[in-house]
């Protein structure tokens, strides 16, 4: 069990890649971050809900039942799981991550990621102690991939182009149109139609005009 250890992140960190469990819950039937949040440490928070261990990812690396090659090269599972244990969810963040590491920046990569992302989004919602966070953060960031996938394959400008397209906003005020469309299309686009985040999300955005 991942104890509250007064809002120290960095601690909250290391005992993660320890091993620490973030979904055993106390004596009361709270888990660490529901401890957390109870008490204001909204940074721990944050960190145990990003929390994904490098060993969960580097399963996929290797060759499993009637595949022929494994679904993830090894080479990707580094900077892959940089970007799904960012805390910073802006695209434009996550699409600079990918611009970052030549490995990850070309189409077929881009295309075993994302079908990884798809394969962990299912097993945190059909898993017994369903992620919902987890979830919808994997689904979020393989639509970004997949857009990344479109920019390279269609753009003369690539990945720029999709920065751009997300940074501009429109004349009247500003408002980055293209980012908020992309970011409601991936909500909407979420496979389980039953999750409870996904209905307080579409309850929250839906009335609200872009």
């Amino acid at each position: 069990y991942l104890p509250p250890n007064s809002g120290n992140k960095e601690i909250t960190w290391m005992m993660l890649e320890a091993g620490a469990e973030t979904d055993v819950v106390n004596s009361v039937g709270r888990t660490a971050a529901q401890m957390a949040a109870f008490v204001g440490q909204h940074d721990c928070v944050t960190i145990i809900n990003n929390f994904f261990p490098r060993e969960r990812l580097d399963y996929y690396t290797k060759q499993q039942g009637l595949d022929k090659e494994p679904k993830l090269p090894v080479k990707l599972a580094g900077p892959l799981h940089k970007i799904i244990t960012t805390t910073n969810m802006h695209p434009v963040k996550i699409v600079l991550l990918v611009k970052e590491n030549p490995l990850l920046a070309e189409v077929e990569a881009l295309q075993k990621c994302y079908r990884v992302l798809d394969l962990i989004c299912e097993k945190c919602m059909k898993q017994k102690d369903m992620n919902e966070v987890l979830a919808m953060k994997m689904h979020y960031i393989s639509c970004i991939f997949q857009k990344c996938i479109t920019f390279l394959k269609e753009r003369e400008d690539q990945l720029d182009g999709f920065i751009k397209s997300l940074l501009k906003g429109r004349e009247k005020d500003g408002f980055p149109v293209y980012q908020e469309k992309l970011i409601r299309e991936s909500i909407r686009k979420f496979p389980y139609c039953e999750a409870t985040l996904l209905q307080q999300l579409v309850r929250s955005i839906a009335p609200v005009e872009i």
